[in-house]
């Protein structure tokens, strides 16, 4: 391998590293339990070092394994078995947004709250918010969505156009900067969710939206989480202008105030944010939104009427999990995300709190509400391994049982390939065709999505 890795530098404008801090530093995501430390790492500095790595790779038959910024969720970028990592972080030149096409062509490496601060400066906005600051690449590969997924669209809604490096080595662009095209196969949303299994994904156009003349967000307090989550149904079916509906139980609250100190009510809450044209006709939806609040028994509703106020609670929302960590030392801890159509919400949270009683497991229960993809953290005692298992196994055959997904945004990665054919039953076959066709020789990213 020294020997290969000397051949694959000279032919870099980067650096490849076989230091263990930095091999330390790719060995492990934000969820996945085990390391995985890579064989070595390269650094990209440039899309020419994306394809001679991926030529290298090809001719030696060393398998690559593409990454952003190590915040996804579910081991995609676990190198676990000795990949080399192809680090992409190096491609982070300038954001060339283009405001009269509201889009935004983006070098892969570049970080989401980059291309936002970009987009600003004209008016718009980038929407896709997991909450880390991820690469824009890492989330088209991994199809990231988050808070505002309800009204903008997951990234797949939002990639235009992208270009990848395929498995020779060559460049591609999939999709056109237009707002719809009907030529041919769409290759694209192929690679968008593929995690670097089909491709190596070096630059992507995204879609822009124009910031909102005015915003309204609020928490609202219920007794109990079944309330909460009739209130968040009845909200989307009225067709008000959501642009983010999250669900928080009282466990996640009560670790909030307590690590952020913060005064909610410890009681599950819905945290609302509303878009609208201009403030009287968004007057009228908050109006139609307390009401509803109130139907189901909210209780205790807080308003966020300034910018500043309104990113401290999105930012107490994208907290939440890490406080709730905060609160249960030497644990290990296990993220959980399944989505269900919205007529099987209310029943899947049920479902999510009954099952964390009766296997007595510490377990806070939140979510992209608004579009069905429930989210679980599981803070593991020791002793507790089998039973948060069991916990995350029940979880996913639920949503399965009712027309749900394993996963809503995380991804299969390692974690989920056992539920695939569960899923999707033959059509796993036609999946495997089509990894077969653009990666011949399994050189990208292999053993996550399907096994080796």
């Amino acid at each position: 391998m020294t020997s290969l890795l000397a051949d694959l530098e000279r032919r870099l404008t980067g650096h490849v590293s076989v230091q263990p801090g930095d091999l330390d530093d790719h060995a492990r995501d934000l969820n996945w339990p085990d390391r995985g430390t890579p064989a070595a790492v390269v650094y990209a500095a440039s899309v020419a070092d994306v394809q001679a790595a991926v030529e290298w790779a090809d001719a030696t038959g060393t398998p690559l394994v593409a990454w952003g910024a190590g915040s996804s969720a579910e081991g995609q970028v676990i190198a676990d078995y000795g990949q080399v990592i192809l680090d992409l972080s190096g491609l982070n030149g300038p954001v060339d947004v283009r405001p009269g096409d509201f889009e935004a062509a983006c070098p892969a490496g570049v970080r989401r709250s980059e291309v936002d601060r970009a987009a600003r400066r004209h008016g718009l906005m980038f929407t896709v918010d997991p909450g880390a600051d991820a690469t824009i690449g890492g989330m088209a590969a991994t199809n990231a969505s988050g808070t505002t997924t309800v009204r903008y669209g997951d990234m797949r809604s939002n990639v235009v156009c992208l270009r990848y490096v395929d498995a020779h080595g060559r460049v591609h662009r999939a999709g056109r900067p237009v707002a719809k095209t009907s030529s041919g196969y769409s290759l694209k949303d192929l690679l968008v969710g593929a995690a670097g299994t089909l491709g190596v994904i070096v630059e992507v156009t995204v879609r822009l939206h124009p910031v909102p003349a005015a915003i309204h967000a609020q928490r609202t307090s219920f007794p109990d989480i079944t309330h909460a989550v009739r209130a968040a149904a009845d909200t989307m079916e009225h067709a008000l202008a959501v642009a983010r509906l999250e669900l928080a139980d009282a466990a996640s609250v009560r670790a909030l105030n307590t690590v952020r100190g913060r005064d909610w009510p410890v009681a599950p809450a819905l945290l609302v944010e509303l878009h609208g044209s201009d403030p009287e006709s968004l007057r009228l939806e908050v109006a139609a939104l307390d009401s509803i609040m109130r139907r189901h028994g909210g209780n205790s509703t807080e308003g966020a009427a300034t910018p500043s106020t309104q990113r401290a609670l999105w930012d107490d929302r994208h907290g939440m999990f890490l406080a709730a960590m905060n609160q249960h030392p030497a644990h290990t801890y296990v993220i959980t995300d399944t989505v269900v159509p919205m007529s099987s919400l209310p029943a899947a949270v049920e479902h999510a709190s009954a099952r964390a009683a009766a296997l007595r497991l510490d377990v806070v229960v939140g979510g992209h509400i608004g579009d069905g993809n429930v989210h679980t953290l599981v803070c593991v005692a020791p002793g507790q391994d089998d039973a948060a298992a069991t916990y995350s196994d029940e979880l996913v055959r639920w949503a399965l049982a009712h027309d749900g997904s394993a996963t809503g945004e995380h991804g299969i990665g390692l974690a989920k390939k056992k539920y695939l054919a569960l899923e999707h039953g033959d059509a796993v076959d036609q999946m495997r065709a089509v990894k077969r066709a653009l990666d011949p020789n399994g050189i990208f990213n292999p053993g996550k999505i399907f096994d080796r």
